[in-house]
């Protein structure tokens, strides 16, 4: 017998299903969300048909994000990470989409997205990825623990900072062409000639302080 309390987004839950016709699409998508903490893939699955089909407006709310808040009780923030950690299994782990059932307990959603941005926005080497793939698949580490080994890898990742001195070189040498440029532009406003060799300027000053402010290399 389950004796644990249900939280107030499972009863909340709970009294919609009453109302919704069994087996129904809505009814589906209730029952997934009531058991989201362990089958958070079941629900990702739902919720991206709810939205591609636009089915939140058959049940009365005026957009997606409305139906997830109201209905079944997520965050707009929790919403868009179960998404895309649904949709990046989908694309780069269908094997283990397909071994959802056997896999208990499923990898923490969050993990699943540091996994996602590990591939698709930070670029880690493919050691790194390897490494971070198999604590949260193979090693069923917890998600803090996921979570540390992902920001050290980043951190190790980022490149050095760049020179602001070349950031502002950059930008003065653009200000000059652009300058250049605009002299052939016969209507252009005298007011906006006359802002482009101030930018300059101050441009030049700015490269000659954070040059001074440099420190002397030994």
């Amino acid at each position: 017998m389950d004796t644990e309390p249900k939280s107030k987004a499972q009863s909340h839950i709970e009294e919609i299903m009453k109302q919704v016709e069994p087996g129904s699409e809505r009814y589906q998508a209730l029952d997934s969300a009531k058991r989201f903490k362990s089958s958070w893939v079941e629900l990702g699955e739902r919720l991206a048909k709810v939205r591609n089909r636009g089915l939140y407006r058959d049940w009365g709310y005026g957009d997606f994000d409305d139906y997830c808040s109201r209905e079944i009780r997520l965050r707009k923030a929790t919403t868009d990470k179960l998404l895309l950690a649904y949709h990046f299994m989908e694309k780069s782990e269908p094997q283990l989409l397909a071994r959802k059932q056997d896999l208990h307990p499923l990898p923490d959603f969050r993990s699943i997205d540091l996994l996602r941005q590990a591939r698709e926005e930070k670029n880690f080497s493919e050691q790194d990825y390897g490494e971070l793939r198999k604590a949260i698949i193979e090693e069923e580490r917890s998600h803090p623990t996921v979570l540390k080994r992902f920001k050290e890898a980043a951190a190790a990742n980022d490149p050095a900072p760049e020179d602001p001195a070349l950031h502002y070189r950059a930008c003065l040498q653009a200000a000059r062409r652009l300058e250049i440029a605009l002299r052939s532009v016969g209507d252009l406003p005298a007011e906006h000639a006359a802002q482009l060799p101030v930018l300059a300027e101050w441009l030049e000053e700015r490269l000659e302080q954070v040059q001074k402010a440099a420190p002397v290399e030994d």
